[in-house]
This record gives C-alpha cells, sequence and structure tokens, in this order.
C-alpha cells in the first residue's frame, strides 16, 4: 500500500486558498471522460482511463488501484496507469486492504442488448464512500439500489447516446441521495465522442434546488461534506 505526505495549496469550493495534507481527507481529480485520480493515504484508485483515440490524452498517472466499469477502449485502458492492480467485473474485490463492490448493471436501457453490461464500483477511503457509475445507461433497478447502499460522493454520466442521458442521470442522482454528484462523461474539447454537454443535466440541476460549484480539484473529509446534496464540476485536468 502506498502511503503519501504531502503539503501544498489546494483551491476549496469557496475557491480560497488553503494548506491541505494527507490525513482523513481525499483529492480527486478530473482527467476527462470517465476518469478520475482519487487520492488519499491508504491508496490512489483511478477509474476508466482512455485511450487517446478519443481526442484527450491522459496525462503520466501512478497509482495502488484502478477500477474498470467495461472493455470500451474509451474506459479500460489500464496500461496508461503504472504501477497499478486492475478491478473489473461484478462481486466483492479486496485489493490494497480495500474492498471494491462491482454491483452488475447494464450500458444501454435492453438489458445489455445494445452494449453490454456496466459495472457499478462502490468503494471507501477515508471513511467516504464513493460510487463510480461507469457508463450506466438507464436509471436503477431497486436491487440495485440496495447494493449500493449509501453514497457520499457519486460520479455520474450526464452526456448521453452511450449512457442515460441528463434528465435520466438526475432521476439516479436523486434515487442515491448523494452528499457530492460528480458530472462526468460529457463533451469537452477536443474530446471526439458525440455526447452531450454538461449544461443539461446542470439545468436538471437547477431545477431541484442542488448547489452547483465549480472547482479544479476538489478535497474532501468526512467532517467537510455537505448536509444536502450538491453538485461540483470539475475542471479537466490535461
Amino acid at each position: 500500500m502506498r502511503k503519501r505526505s504531502l503539503s501544498g495549496c489546494a483551491k476549496s469550493l469557496t475557491g480560497s486558498v488553503r494548506i491541505s495534507i494527507w490525513g482523513e481527507r481525499m483529492e480527486i481529480k478530473w482527467h476527462g471522460h470517465a476518469c478520475f485520480e482519487i487520492s488519499a493515504e491508504e491508496a490512489t484508485v483511478v477509474t476508466d482511463p482512455y485511450e487517446p483515440s478519443i481526442g484527450i490524452r491522459l496525462p503520466s498517472i501512478r497509482a495502488d488501484v484502478v477500477t474498470v466499469s467495461h472493455e470500451h477502449y474509451d474506459h479500460n485502458y489500464v496500461a496508461a496507469v503504472e504501477g497499478a492492480e486492475v478491478v473489473r467485473g461484478a462481486g466483492e474485490h479486496l485489493v490494497k486492504g480495500i474492498r471494491f463492490l462491482g454491483v452488475r448493471t447494464f450500458h444501454d436501457t435492453r438489458k445489455g442488448a445494445e452494449r453490454g453490461e456496466n459495472t457499478v464500483f462502490v468503494f471507501e477511503l477515508e471513511g467516504i464512500r464513493l460510487c463510480h457509475l461507469g457508463d450506466l445507461g438507464h436509471v436503477l433497478q431497486e436491487e440495485q439500489i440496495t447494493a449500493i447502499n449509501g453514497v457520499d460522493v457519486l460520479f455520474v454520466p450526464v452526456g448521453g447516446t452511450y449512457t442515460v442521458d441528463a434528465g435520466d442521470a438526475a432521476r439516479v442522482v436523486e434515487q442515491l441521495s448523494p452528499k457530492v454528484a460528480i458530472p462526468m462523461h460529457f463533451k469537452i474539447p477536443p474530446l471526439n465522442l458525440n455526447i452531450a454537454s454538461e449544461q443539461a443535466f446542470l439545468k436538471e440541476a437547477e431545477k431541484r434546488g442542488w448547489k452547483v460549484r465549480k472547482a479544479s480539484t476538489l478535497s474532501l473529509s468526512k467532517d467537510t461534506l455537505p448536509a444536502e446534496t450538491e453538485v461540483v464540476v470539475l475542471a479537466w485536468e490535461h
């Protein structure tokens, strides 16, 4: 297990600058599409790395664990992540002392007939429960909600075409009631995939009264989680 002891400046959600160190905190960076780098003292976890053929390129990343929601080229380019053990598929996985729960879902609304299966991953770092929805293509069924069993931070696709669209993404957020919802899998230049921007989802969030904030990176601890759902739009790290 790789431990990190870092100090430096981090921008808060309110825009102020503070000194942050690893302790009971984590830092979340978005590398575009569905790829996040989640760093904590326990481990660094990377989700769904993509091939550069999609029009954007990953930076050099070293991690302890990489999760793969499904075997499409824009989600399974594990060669881009140095030193990581790979977690795939439904069921329980214990890696680097961290329990990952894979929940079986689908990439479309026809039980996988169009695009196959998708794995939602749930795991905990620093006492914060995270859920990465991968390329979820439908609103959740009751048994899937029960299996996920509560979320603090939710990574939710919002761009449609290959995943839930803005309206269904908002419904999934309502189903899981996270403290923080982070949109992903939406159009950013120069991404060459035919998906929508995040704007329609942000309108859905507005209609529901969710606070929307922007951040370059997100630094969190269990004690700083908001009382009600907030949407945090992360800047693309490149």
